[in-house]
């Protein structure tokens, strides 16, 4: 039986979703909670590895039980054995077929940053500016980075084996809330430092540290070079909100589980079918 989880967490003392040994992680957290319940060595498989340091209201994982537990009290079992800090909102069975990673129609990721006075309670989930910017040249950056471009220059920390750096932008919004501005982005697939790279270019157009045509240009491999690549803003003001399905699963018949026990780190597909590398972090 496939359990299919929506899972929660606050980033902040977590190193990432992905098993890193002698780590604490996402993925091994959860992985303990179910060996616990079940007694089983169960590879829990995630839709999205996040950095260290952020957060999730929207991550989506599956594993396979032979436990005959009924699928929605999963959730139940297992929020009394995770720590304050990771709760499973749902639980539920589904096709064996499912693949939490690679059925993924797209991503949703949001990036907070606070402009008005500092906030305790809130900076442990947000960047924290603290001064005006122009919201309405920030959406002008946005749309430039909207669409089916190459986003090497809003990368960080490529392994080698990366050799495909276009990805699939489906909406790129900005939007002010009270005191802190949101960068809203949907897309397929993202690169390891892509989205936090991408909310700081945002961010520095904002603030008047960049001209707004240079977003254009760092999206060209001709022109990428001559200028300086954007900063990457801290993790702890990223939060993985939702996660669409609906892909067939002919897309990734050829993954046998064995693949997705050793987490394919550098590959996922986009919606044109076409493969993917290096969606590795955000």
């Amino acid at each position: 039986m496939r359990i299919k989880l929506i899972v929660s967490y606050d980033g902040t003392d977590f190193r990432g979703w992905a098993h890193n040994k002698g780590q604490r992680t996402v993925q091994s957290t959860l992985k303990e909670a179910v060996r616990r319940i079940s007694g089983e060595e169960n590879e829990i498989i995630g839709a999205s590895r996040t950095d260290s340091g952020a957060h999730a209201i929207g991550q989506v994982c599956h594993f396979d039980t032979q436990n005959p537990m009924p699928p929605d009290q999963w959730k139940k079992a297992i929020n009394k054995v995770l720590p304050n800090d990771a709760a499973v909102l749902h639980s539920s069975q589904v096709s064996d077929s499912f693949n939490a990673r690679f059925m993924a129609i797209d991503r949703h990721y949001r990036y907070r940053i606070m402009v008005g006075s500092r906030d305790p309670f809130r900076e442990p989930y947000a960047f924290f500016h603290g001064k005006p910017i122009d919201i309405k040249l920030m959406k002008e950056a946005a749309r430039y980075l909207q669409g089916n471009h190459d986003f090497l220059a809003f990368t960080e920390e490529l392994e080698s084996s990366v050799t495909n750096t276009r990805r699939k932008l489906f909406s790129v919004g900005v939007k002010q809330v009270r005191d802190e501005v949101w960068v809203d982005i949907v897309g397929t697939a993202f690169l390891r430092g892509m989205m936090r790279r991408m909310s700081g270019v945002i961010l520095e157009v904002g603030r008047g540290h960049r001209d707004v045509v240079e977003v254009s240009r760092l999206l060209q491999p001709e022109e990428r070079l001559k200028y300086q690549w954007p900063v990457v803003l801290p993790a702890k003001g990223l939060c993985l909100m939702k996660i669409h399905y609906g892909r067939h699963p002919k897309f990734h018949k050829d993954f046998q589980m064995s693949h997705c026990h050793r987490e394919l780190n550098h590959i996922s597909f986009d919606q044109d079918n076409e493969l993917e590398e290096g969606t590795i972090g955000i």
